[in-house]
């Protein structure tokens, strides 16, 4: 049976440029899997990255909401348009607002409500978004807005795979994601990221109770070659035993 998965792509990317980037995935899981890349709802304008880079040093926005390089020249191609799940503001006092991001779960409980998805894929931002619904699945009735008359759009799905995931600081995903969430969550980490460095990456890791933890020595990005066998594999058997590529790397995986 074909698995559905659906795929959030990361801040200043798009669903067109996620599934680019994912082309080694997709063609390796061939039709066994169906990957269905959803847009954000926001789309990114000049003042957005004026606005961050006035953040002081250590304290960018852009880091804060997962950004790696970006662009605003999507005038000739509509495609191209670099979108976003949430923002942030420079103000360091307005940090724990991720601006947009109700807008962002109303949009994928729609998407939710009308397929069945066996699992979610989330890059960076993405990640964060993919950990948040997967845990708002488990426990829907933490967001009214998330209900659809009075229901939960969709039943809580088989797996999580939250590639250089983060969990921002904010109260409404501490709403949700706190105290933990149990979604089966496969977390896949680069030693030398500068955009999530581990520190932000182990703040998710520490509420998600069913997890495994993949760490490649690369940084802000999925390695094509390296992880997508891991990938392909979790997305079969979401629950089974799989081969780390990586023997020199530490593997960690946690059960309730």
């Amino acid at each position: 049976m074909v698995k559905k998965v659906l795929m959030l792509h990361g801040y200043a990317q798009n669903a067109n440029i996620f599934s680019k980037r994912m082309r080694a995935l997709r063609n390796a899981c061939g039709k066994d899997v169906e990957f269905v890349f959803i847009d954000a709802p926001h789309v990114l304008v000049p003042v957005d990255f004026a606005d961050a880079f006035r953040a002081k040093p250590g304290t960018s926005s852009l880091s804060d909401s997962g950004a790696q390089g970006t662009s605003t020249d999507s005038d000739s191609d509509p495609a191209l348009a670099p979108r976003y799940w949430w923002n942030l503001k420079a103000d360091p006092a307005a940090r724990s607002k991720t601006i947009g991001v109700e807008d962002s779960i109303l949009l994928l409980r729609d998407v939710l409500s009308k397929d069945h998805y066996d699992g979610i894929l989330g890059f960076s931002q993405g990640a964060a978004m993919a950990a948040l619904v997967a845990a708002l699945l488990e426990k829907p009735n933490l967001y009214p807005p998330f209900l659809i008359d009075g229901k939960p759009p969709h039943p809580p799905v088989t797996f999580c795979v939250a590639a250089a995931g983060f969990r921002p600081m904010s109260p409404l995903f501490d709403s949700i994601l706190l105290p933990t969430y149990s979604t089966p969550t496969l977390h896949i980490l680069g030693r030398t990221d500068v955009i999530v460095v581990e520190e932000r990456s182990k703040q998710l890791l520490e509420v998600s109770t069913n997890k495994r933890v993949e760490w490649h020595h690369g940084g802000h990005f999925i390695p094509p070659r390296a992880n997508r066998n891991i990938i392909k594999a979790c997305l079969e058997d979401p629950l089974g035993e799989i081969l780390s590529p990586h023997r020199s790397l530490r593997q960690e995986r946690r059960h309730p």
